[in-house]
Protein backbone atom coordinates (compact mmCIF):
# COMPACT_ATOMS: atom_id res chain seq x y z
CA UNK A 1 0.00 0.00 0.00
CA UNK A 2 1.12 3.28 -1.35
CA UNK A 3 1.04 6.19 0.84
CA UNK A 4 2.12 9.87 0.52
CA UNK A 5 2.36 11.28 4.07
CA UNK A 6 3.13 15.01 4.71
CA UNK A 7 3.25 17.40 7.66
CA UNK A 8 1.17 20.96 8.04
CA UNK A 9 4.55 23.18 8.05
CA UNK A 10 2.31 25.74 9.99
CA UNK A 11 1.04 23.61 12.60
CA UNK A 12 2.80 22.87 15.80
CA UNK A 13 3.32 25.31 19.24
CA UNK A 14 1.93 28.66 18.98
CA UNK A 15 4.85 31.10 19.57
CA UNK A 16 3.03 31.44 23.76
CA UNK A 17 3.83 27.59 24.17
CA UNK A 18 7.39 28.05 22.97
CA UNK A 19 8.78 30.79 25.22
CA UNK A 20 6.84 28.68 28.35
CA UNK A 21 8.39 25.18 27.22
CA UNK A 22 11.63 27.13 26.58
CA UNK A 23 11.91 28.95 29.73
CA UNK A 24 11.27 25.56 31.70
CA UNK A 25 13.42 23.98 29.98
CA UNK A 26 16.06 26.55 30.63
CA UNK A 27 15.81 26.23 34.07
CA UNK A 28 15.65 22.10 34.01
CA UNK A 29 18.85 22.25 32.52
CA UNK A 30 20.03 24.61 35.38
CA UNK A 31 18.07 23.13 38.53
CA UNK A 32 17.20 19.84 37.44
CA UNK A 33 13.47 20.36 38.72
CA UNK A 34 10.77 22.83 38.28
CA UNK A 35 7.03 23.24 39.23
CA UNK A 36 4.39 23.82 36.93
CA UNK A 37 0.88 25.30 37.67
CA UNK A 38 -1.45 22.94 36.05
CA UNK A 39 -0.27 21.27 32.71
CA UNK A 40 2.44 23.25 31.04
CA UNK A 41 0.42 22.42 27.72
CA UNK A 42 -2.48 20.57 27.22
CA UNK A 43 -1.33 17.58 25.44
CA UNK A 44 -0.20 14.32 27.35
CA UNK A 45 3.18 13.13 25.38
CA UNK A 46 4.59 16.65 26.13
CA UNK A 47 3.68 17.19 29.29
CA UNK A 48 5.53 13.04 30.06
CA UNK A 49 8.23 14.43 28.47
CA UNK A 50 9.14 17.34 30.51
CA UNK A 51 7.88 14.99 33.11
CA UNK A 52 11.50 12.82 33.07
CA UNK A 53 13.68 16.31 32.58
CA UNK A 54 12.05 16.93 36.13
CA UNK A 55 9.16 19.12 35.81
CA UNK A 56 6.48 18.34 38.62
CA UNK A 57 3.04 19.65 37.98
CA UNK A 58 1.03 20.76 40.53
CA UNK A 59 -2.52 21.68 41.18
CA UNK A 60 -3.87 25.36 42.94
CA UNK A 61 -4.77 23.34 46.52
CA UNK A 62 -1.03 22.23 46.77
CA UNK A 63 0.71 25.63 46.07
CA UNK A 64 0.74 27.08 49.30
CA UNK A 65 3.07 23.70 50.33
CA UNK A 66 5.90 24.66 48.11
CA UNK A 67 7.54 27.64 50.10
CA UNK A 68 10.81 28.94 48.91
CA UNK A 69 10.54 26.72 44.96
CA UNK A 70 10.19 27.69 41.93
CA UNK A 71 6.71 27.17 40.25
CA UNK A 72 6.11 27.99 36.48
CA UNK A 73 3.42 29.78 35.75
CA UNK A 74 2.00 28.41 32.14
CA UNK A 75 0.63 30.32 29.09
CA UNK A 76 -2.57 30.75 29.94
CA UNK A 77 -1.80 33.10 32.64
CA UNK A 78 -3.09 33.29 36.53
CA UNK A 79 -5.71 35.29 38.35
CA UNK A 80 -4.17 38.09 41.08
CA UNK A 81 -4.89 35.59 43.85
CA UNK A 82 -2.73 33.50 42.48
CA UNK A 83 0.79 36.27 42.64
CA UNK A 84 -0.44 37.15 46.09
CA UNK A 85 -0.63 33.76 47.32
CA UNK A 86 2.92 33.16 45.80
CA UNK A 87 4.32 36.45 48.01
CA UNK A 88 2.83 35.16 51.07
CA UNK A 89 3.92 31.67 51.07
CA UNK A 90 8.09 33.39 49.57
CA UNK A 91 6.72 31.56 46.15
CA UNK A 92 9.52 32.55 43.14
CA UNK A 93 6.95 32.48 40.43
CA UNK A 94 8.16 32.14 36.97
CA UNK A 95 5.36 34.04 34.61
CA UNK A 96 5.51 32.34 31.23
CA UNK A 97 2.06 34.09 30.64
CA UNK A 98 1.47 34.41 26.73
CA UNK A 99 1.67 37.95 26.08
CA UNK A 100 -1.49 38.06 24.44
CA UNK A 101 -3.40 36.70 27.03
CA UNK A 102 -1.64 39.14 29.29
CA UNK A 103 -2.82 42.02 27.01
CA UNK A 104 -6.84 40.13 27.49
CA UNK A 105 -6.31 40.31 30.62
CA UNK A 106 -5.62 43.70 30.82
CA UNK A 107 -8.35 44.97 28.69
CA UNK A 108 -10.80 42.96 31.06
CA UNK A 109 -9.84 44.75 33.87
CA UNK A 110 -9.81 47.97 32.48
CA UNK A 111 -13.83 47.70 30.93
CA UNK A 112 -14.43 46.07 34.31
CA UNK A 113 -12.68 49.24 36.82
CA UNK A 114 -14.31 51.54 34.29
CA UNK A 115 -17.56 50.51 33.27
CA UNK A 116 -18.39 47.23 34.86
CA UNK A 117 -21.62 47.91 36.37
CA UNK A 118 -23.19 49.93 33.53
CA UNK A 119 -21.73 47.21 31.01
CA UNK A 120 -21.12 43.90 32.41
CA UNK A 121 -18.46 41.78 30.89
CA UNK A 122 -19.31 38.70 29.18
CA UNK A 123 -16.52 36.19 27.97
CA UNK A 124 -17.03 33.56 25.48
CA UNK A 125 -15.00 30.88 26.62
CA UNK A 126 -14.93 26.72 28.21
CA UNK A 127 -16.09 27.04 31.72
CA UNK A 128 -13.00 26.25 33.96
CA UNK A 129 -10.34 26.67 31.30
CA UNK A 130 -7.03 28.16 33.38
CA UNK A 131 -7.43 31.29 30.64
CA UNK A 132 -10.59 31.90 32.02
CA UNK A 133 -10.25 31.88 35.04
CA UNK A 134 -7.11 34.05 35.30
CA UNK A 135 -9.72 36.57 33.22
CA UNK A 136 -12.56 36.19 35.70
CA UNK A 137 -9.83 36.80 38.32
CA UNK A 138 -9.35 39.97 36.92
CA UNK A 139 -13.50 41.08 37.57
CA UNK A 140 -13.27 39.37 40.53
CA UNK A 141 -15.58 36.81 39.55
CA UNK A 142 -18.46 39.11 38.41
CA UNK A 143 -17.85 38.77 35.04
CA UNK A 144 -20.25 36.02 33.19
CA UNK A 145 -18.78 33.16 30.70
CA UNK A 146 -20.69 31.37 28.17
CA UNK A 147 -19.30 28.66 25.99
CA UNK A 148 -22.55 28.47 23.84
CA UNK A 149 -25.01 31.16 23.51
CA UNK A 150 -27.93 28.93 24.06
CA UNK A 151 -26.66 29.37 27.89
CA UNK A 152 -28.12 32.67 28.21
CA UNK A 153 -31.59 34.21 28.11
CA UNK A 154 -31.24 36.98 25.72
CA UNK A 155 -34.85 38.70 26.59
CA UNK A 156 -33.63 39.28 30.21
CA UNK A 157 -30.04 40.08 29.70
CA UNK A 158 -28.49 43.58 30.34
CA UNK A 159 -29.37 45.54 27.29
CA UNK A 160 -25.59 46.67 26.85
CA UNK A 161 -22.61 44.65 27.65
CA UNK A 162 -18.85 44.20 27.08
CA UNK A 163 -17.76 41.29 25.25
CA UNK A 164 -14.16 39.56 25.28
CA UNK A 165 -13.54 36.12 24.07
CA UNK A 166 -11.42 33.43 25.42
CA UNK A 167 -8.08 33.82 23.27
CA UNK A 168 -8.58 30.35 21.46
CA UNK A 169 -12.19 29.95 20.49
CA UNK A 170 -13.80 29.92 16.59
CA UNK A 171 -13.63 33.30 15.28
CA UNK A 172 -16.49 32.93 13.49
CA UNK A 173 -18.73 31.59 16.58
CA UNK A 174 -17.51 34.80 17.98
CA UNK A 175 -18.91 37.06 15.42
CA UNK A 176 -22.51 34.91 15.17
CA UNK A 177 -22.28 35.43 18.72
CA UNK A 178 -22.13 39.63 18.64
CA UNK A 179 -24.65 39.51 15.42
CA UNK A 180 -27.53 37.54 17.41
CA UNK A 181 -27.09 40.05 20.46
CA UNK A 182 -27.33 43.20 18.62
CA UNK A 183 -30.23 41.53 16.40
CA UNK A 184 -31.79 41.38 19.77
CA UNK A 185 -31.02 44.94 21.03
CA UNK A 186 -28.24 44.66 22.58
CA UNK A 187 -26.06 46.78 22.51
CA UNK A 188 -22.06 44.82 22.55
CA UNK A 189 -19.03 47.01 22.94
CA UNK A 190 -17.23 44.42 20.99
CA UNK A 191 -13.55 43.16 21.31
CA UNK A 192 -12.21 40.46 19.07
CA UNK A 193 -9.52 38.88 20.88
CA UNK A 194 -8.87 35.67 19.28
CA UNK A 195 -5.30 34.96 18.98
CA UNK A 196 -4.21 35.87 15.45
CA UNK A 197 -1.90 33.23 15.29
CA UNK A 198 -4.97 30.94 15.90
CA UNK A 199 -7.56 32.41 13.66
CA UNK A 200 -4.88 32.12 11.15
CA UNK A 201 -4.48 28.82 11.21
CA UNK A 202 -8.25 28.63 10.88
CA UNK A 203 -8.07 30.02 7.39
CA UNK A 204 -4.91 28.13 6.47
CA UNK A 205 -6.37 24.72 7.46
CA UNK A 206 -9.74 25.12 5.42
CA UNK A 207 -7.19 25.41 2.22
CA UNK A 208 -4.27 23.11 3.83
CA UNK A 209 -6.89 19.90 4.35
CA UNK A 210 -8.48 20.05 0.66
CA UNK A 211 -5.43 19.19 -0.77
CA UNK A 212 -5.35 15.55 1.13
CA UNK A 213 -7.48 12.47 0.68
CA UNK A 214 -6.97 11.62 4.30
CA UNK A 215 -6.58 13.88 7.23
CA UNK A 216 -4.90 13.32 10.65
CA UNK A 217 -5.21 16.07 13.37
CA UNK A 218 -2.60 15.53 16.37
CA UNK A 219 -4.12 16.81 19.77
CA UNK A 220 -4.66 16.47 22.92
CA UNK A 221 -8.25 15.43 24.85
CA UNK A 222 -7.59 19.05 26.59
CA UNK A 223 -6.88 21.29 24.24
CA UNK A 224 -9.62 23.77 23.22
CA UNK A 225 -8.06 25.04 20.35
CA UNK A 226 -7.65 21.52 19.75
CA UNK A 227 -11.19 20.71 19.16
CA UNK A 228 -12.24 24.17 17.57
CA UNK A 229 -9.42 23.34 14.28
CA UNK A 230 -9.99 19.89 14.00
CA UNK A 231 -13.94 21.06 13.58
CA UNK A 232 -12.16 23.23 10.80
CA UNK A 233 -10.24 20.08 9.56
CA UNK A 234 -13.72 18.01 9.50
CA UNK A 235 -15.83 20.48 7.96
CA UNK A 236 -13.70 21.09 4.79
CA UNK A 237 -12.62 17.60 4.47
CA UNK A 238 -14.82 14.69 5.91
CA UNK A 239 -12.12 12.12 6.10
CA UNK A 240 -10.49 13.96 9.33
CA UNK A 241 -9.40 11.93 11.99
CA UNK A 242 -8.68 12.80 15.41
CA UNK A 243 -5.81 10.98 17.42
CA UNK A 244 -3.36 12.05 20.46
CA UNK A 245 -1.04 9.57 20.19
CA UNK A 246 0.53 7.29 17.05
CA UNK A 247 -0.85 4.49 18.80
CA UNK A 248 -4.92 5.25 18.11
CA UNK A 249 -3.93 5.17 14.29
CA UNK A 250 -5.85 2.51 12.50
CA UNK A 251 -4.66 0.75 9.37
CA UNK A 252 -8.32 0.79 7.85
CA UNK A 253 -8.64 4.50 7.74
CA UNK A 254 -6.20 4.30 4.58
CA UNK A 255 -6.16 2.76 1.26
CA UNK A 256 -4.05 2.43 -1.88
CA UNK A 257 -2.08 5.43 -3.02
CA UNK A 258 -3.70 7.90 0.04
CA UNK A 259 -2.44 11.32 0.17
CA UNK A 260 -2.23 11.81 3.84
CA UNK A 261 -1.63 15.03 5.59
CA UNK A 262 -1.04 15.68 9.09
CA UNK A 263 -1.68 18.95 11.04
CA UNK A 264 -1.84 19.75 14.99
CA UNK A 265 -3.05 21.85 17.63
CA UNK A 266 -1.17 25.43 18.75
CA UNK A 267 -0.23 22.76 22.00
CA UNK A 268 0.99 19.76 19.68
CA UNK A 269 5.05 19.38 19.40
CA UNK A 270 6.08 18.89 16.35
CA UNK A 271 8.31 15.56 17.35
CA UNK A 272 4.70 14.12 17.82
CA UNK A 273 3.27 14.84 14.49
CA UNK A 274 7.04 13.63 12.98
CA UNK A 275 5.91 10.25 14.85
CA UNK A 276 2.73 10.25 13.92
CA UNK A 277 4.07 10.61 9.94
CA UNK A 278 6.43 7.65 10.28
CA UNK A 279 4.03 5.08 11.99
CA UNK A 280 1.52 5.92 9.02
CA UNK A 281 4.22 5.17 6.28
CA UNK A 282 4.97 2.03 8.36
CA UNK A 283 1.54 0.41 7.54
CA UNK A 284 3.04 1.28 3.57
CA UNK A 285 5.96 -0.77 4.08
CA UNK A 286 4.41 -3.82 5.96
CA UNK A 287 1.63 -4.00 3.04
Amino acid sequence: MAISVSIDKKSGFCFGVVYAIQMAEDILDEDGILYCLGDIVHNDEEVERLKKKGLVTVTHDQLPELHGKKVLIRAHGEPPETYKMALENDIELIDASCPVVLKLQNRVKEAYDEDGTESPVYIYGKHGHAEVKALMGQTKGDAVVFQDIAELDLDTMPRRITLFSQTTKDTRNLYKIRDTMVAKGIEVDFNDTICRQVSSRDLELREYVKDFDKIIFVSGTKSSNGKVLYGVCKEFNPNSYFISSPEEIQKEWFGENDTVGICGATSTPLWLMEEVKETIEALGIEN
